[in-house]
């Protein structure tokens, strides 16, 4: 049985005060014995409808940049494995990334993943400050387990679960600011439980509170029980995490298996 904690967060414009916070629920996670502790997709700050490209741009950092390697440290002091999120300098400013970054409990960052659906659906235009990622990235050894990332509006895609299931993740980790809105609780529920049931896998979906988010960050198992729902609270929370659970499942329900490969396929270069 391994723990994982949960961070809801509500990040503010402030970069400093949220790396400050991060740290905190860091230590937190690590005093209540979990072994990994996932973030909220922008973490790093809140980025408002009036502010440009360009202002975003100001706030970015690279991947080595301040914000992740003082996380990075705050790993390996508290030996435990984190999932950040950051806005990633690209090479065509003044657009950014959205990345989520895995940071194993030694320090050392395992991981990249730049989101690869933007938001450009119910009003939002997220195009218009980020960049798209260009590659699906392979699931990666944690210490919950092996775990694939994807970021908030990715989970309308089912394509991109999949994938990262069939190349091995039995952990989906789903950093995400949700829009509340009209039936968005009751998408975002579905989607989650959907994906996990679909691929018997065990979803982490951290999740922004206040500012234009839902909250209602949750944890759902591979036959989709919902183990968390973190309801519109800032809090962090500690989940058990049961590989066994994982493959009991995917023996008495193997959708996996059953899957007519023979007839359609999936894949990506």
């Amino acid at each position: 049985m391994k723990k994982i904690a949960v961070v809801q967060m509500r990040s503010s414009e402030d970069k400093q005060e949220n790396l400050k916070k991060s740290i905190d629920f860091i230590d937190e996670a690590a005093g209540k014995n979990a072994h990994l502790v996932c973030f909220p997709e922008f973490q790093m700050a809140f980025s408002p409808r009036s502010q440009s490209a360009n202002q975003l741009a100001r706030i970015a950092e690279t991947v080595k940049g301040n914000f992740v390697l003082t996380l990075t440290a705050a790993a390996k002091k508290n030996r435990i494995g984190v999932v950040v999120t950051i806005y990633e300098k690209s090479s065509k400013p003044p657009h950014v990334y959205d990345t989520a970054v895995i940071i194993s409990e030694r320090g050392v960052i395992t991981s990249v993943y730049r989101k690869l659906h933007l938001y450009d659906a119910l009003g939002f235009k997220e195009s218009t400050k980020l960049m798209r990622g260009k590659s699906i990235v392979k699931p990666d050894k944690t210490p919950v387990g092996i775990a694939g990332l994807l970021i908030c509006y990715d989970l309308r895609f089912p394509e991109l679960s999949r994938i990262l299931t069939v190349k091995g993740a039995d952990v989906l980790i789903a950093p995400s600011a949700w829009v509340a809105g009209e039936m968005k609780e009751e998408h975002w529920q579905t989607m989650i439980k959907a994906r996990a049931i679909e691929n018997g896998s065990y979803i982490v979906a951290p999740d922004q509170v206040g500012n234009i988010y839902c909250g209602k960050s949750m944890v759902v198992d591979p036959f989709g029980m919902v183990l968390l729902d973190m309801g519109k609270r800032e809090d962090m929370e500690i989940v058990d995490i049961d590989k066994k659970r994982i493959h009991q499942v995917r023996s008495s329900l193997p959708l996996l298996k059953n899957r007519r490969t023979d007839i359609y396929t999936l894949s990506h270069k």
